[in-house]
């Protein structure tokens, strides 16, 4: 049986249901390292795909740049998945 990555933790309550904090071990990370991160997708290309073609939003706005910097705090989501950066 294929074990979840550890550093990805489920929220199970309020308006965080479906939610993973996903911790990136520094302050900042790219949108599209962090996807790869957080499981959202499963390749760099498909990363840059979805980008492009605004199917992915960063604090509920479409970003098209795979090179964007992201925070602790920002939340990603994309088809439907949702996952927030923490430290």
């Amino acid at each position: 049986m294929v074990q979840p990555p550890t550093n990805i933790f489920w929220k199970s309550f309020g308006d965080d249901v479906g939610m993973r904090d996903v911790e990136i071990g520094s302050d900042m990370i790219r949108l599209g390292q962090f996807l790869k991160l957080a499981d959202l997708i499963d390749t760099g290309g498909e990363a840059k795909i979805l980008i492009a073609s605004g199917d992915v939003r960063v604090n509920g706005e479409v970003d098209i740049r795979r090179g964007r910097q992201l925070h602790p705090g920002d939340v990603v989501e994309v088809q439907g998945r949702t996952a927030r950066v923490v430290p």
